[in-house]
């Protein structure tokens, strides 16, 4: 069992690191002269020689070694939850918090600066402060990881309200009605059980959401945008529709 977690370990952080240098599944059998299919396999660890793994390893910038020790480093049990103090310093800068999520989902420092066009000393001290926090790990000059589990919930009131002042209007001022605007709108009668087993549906899209970025990250070809979206439920207050359907019989 040992030997196994290690090398699923080992996969994922080659897999990871390959996505960060901008190695998709095509550039990679380019590189490696081989078909599309016969890289995919590699990286997934099918018919992955040590002499395979070191070359891939090598494309990411790493060694054999490196790959180990990053591997054993990656940490275990990590929390799902923010404490207050996180939270609130988090929701005190915009740039931060954003960078937190970007971080939690994957995207490293670089790829971020470069995308703000960013001096690379505010960025410096933006990862200083997460460190500090006790929320990223720096691996080495330029690479984070974050130090809290991707499905993490925000619970307490200082993010909720962060939301509530820089992202909730930018949905709200949406044109519905604009053949771009991508959204769903659904009305449903559920027990409290239903609405539960709704809620969990929307954990479960975020999942859905986080591994298509992923994929996405790791096989696209053209250059990637920031997309943003929101997955809401509330019980309806229907007195306007109960209203208009009384006039109805005037």
């Amino acid at each position: 069992m040992r030997h196994e977690s290690t090398s699923a370990a080992i996969l994922g952080v080659l897999r990871r690191r390959l996505r960060q240098e901008g190695w998709t599944a095509v550039r990679l059998a380019q590189e490696l002269k081989v078909g599309e299919a016969t890289a995919k396999r590699w990286v997934a660890g099918k018919g992955l020689t040590l002499d395979r793994l070191d070359r891939l390893a090598g494309l990411a910038g790493l060694t054999l070694a490196d790959l180990a020790r990053e591997a054993e480093e990656v940490p275990q049990g990590l929390a799902r939850e923010l404490t207050l103090a996180q939270e609130k310093a988090l929701s005190s800068d915009i740039f931060l918090s954003f960078l937190f999520m970007a971080i939690l989902a994957g995207i490293q420092p670089g790829e971020i600066e470069a995308d703000f066009a960013l001096p690379q000393r505010a960025m410096e001290t933006a990862l200083l402060k997460l460190e500090r926090l006790a929320l990223i790990d720096r691996l080495r000059p330029g690479r984070a990881r974050a130090l809290v589990d991707r499905t993490l919930v925000f619970r307490k009131a200082p993010l909720r309200s962060l939301f509530e002042r820089h992202m909730k209007y930018i949905f709200f001022e949406l044109d519905y009605a604009a053949p771009e605007t991508i959204y769903t709108s659904e009305v449903v009668k559920l027990s409290d059980v239903g609405a539960a087993q709704l809620a969990e549906l929307i954990e479960k899209l975020r999942g859905e959401i986080q591994a298509l970025s992923d994929h996405d990250r790791e096989t696209a070809v053209l250059p990637g945008k920031w997309y943003g979206l929101l997955s809401v439920m509330r019980e309806l207050d229907l007195s306007t529709v109960r209203d208009a359907g009384w006039h109805l019989q005037g």
